[in-house]
């Protein structure tokens, strides 16, 4: 259905996740090995944010026209011990500090592959983000969940050349992938959704 009724476009970029992976390092090392906090959280939080400025890509297409939601609920792409894949809602994730959406998306897990999940969880998500860095993937090109109009997501972070200010240095790099639907936005606002995404993770002390 997605592929037969969104006209998708792609946009990638490569980040830089050196600040925010050192801030996260020092922050965890203060914590036992239960509270600590994943690098995926902060990524998650960084779309939130991000959607915020770009609030046409947080939403739904129903009745031939965009809906935009004013909660930004995250569908967190959630791998089954049996096959398949579910997609739960972190719902209203730009309120939540690091540690409640660490939490959050603990007990989500849990709860996806033990069958305990609530209605909401599964229908209430805004946009989806899947991350398949954990098993190698270098980059994501996600299909859209209808009647979503975006998925975002990540790939494997690992070290590359990386040139700035004239200097060549080794930065462990990301790559973020956006999949929009060509109704609801276009490629600038995508963009801008991506430098807004990648000005966050530059910023760590503001997510």
């Amino acid at each position: 259905r997605s592929n037969r009724e969104i006209p998708h476009y792609y946009l990638q970029l490569r980040i830089d996740m050196s600040r925010t992976l050192r801030r996260l390092e020092a922050e965890n090392l203060k914590r036992p090995i239960r509270e600590r906090i994943l690098p995926v959280v902060p990524l998650i939080k960084a779309v939130a944010l991000a959607l915020g400025e770009v609030p046409e890509l947080n939403g739904y297409w129903r009745e031939d026209r965009l809906q935009p939601q004013e909660a930004i609920n995250i569908g967190f792409a959630i791998a089954l011990r049996q096959g398949g894949l579910l997609t739960p809602a972190l719902l209203n994730a730009d309120l939540q500090t690091l540690d409640e959406l660490m939490a959050a998306l603990r007990d989500l897990i849990t709860r996806t592959r033990t069958g305990g999940l609530r209605s909401s969880e599964l229908t209430e998500a805004t946009v989806t983000v899947t991350s398949l860095g954990d098993l190698g993937v270098e980059t994501v090109y996600g299909v859209i969940y209808p009647p979503q109009v975006a998925l975002i997501g990540f790939g494997r972070t690992m070290e590359q050349p990386w040139a700035e200010n004239g200097m060549l240095a080794v930065r462990p790099v990301l790559t973020a992938t956006l999949a929009a639907d060509h109704r609801a936005t276009d490629g600038h606002r995508g963009a801008q959704f991506l430098d807004a995404l990648n000005r966050y993770l530059q910023e760590p002390e503001k997510l």
